[in-house]
């Protein structure tokens, strides 16, 4: 991962990602394609809390998520997800 600009880049066996640090935005190269992910809230509410450094600032923990995930695309199993890669 590294920061460009506004976006922070991800890079994964499929491709490369940017998320966009303002909205959370994800978008695919080469195009510029748009990746839709939405985080699931009630998975959220059935865990434990974990608190980080930027506790209160959920953007930048979806942003964080995303990156987790998109860092290894090759284990994303969700078909909705899945589509759209």
């Amino acid at each position: 991962c590294r920061f460009e600009g506004r976006y922070l880049l991800v890079q994964g066996t499929r491709h490369l990602y940017k998320i966009h640090c303002g909205s959370g935005n994800i978008l695919m190269s080469p195009n510029d394609k748009y990746l839709c992910i939405v985080p699931d809230q009630a998975a959220r509410r059935d865990k434990e809390p974990i608190y980080l450094p930027f506790e209160g600032d959920t953007l930048w923990s979806v942003i964080i998520s995303k990156a987790v995930l998109l860092a290894s695309d090759e284990k994303i199993t969700d078909p909705t997800i899945l589509l759209q890669l």
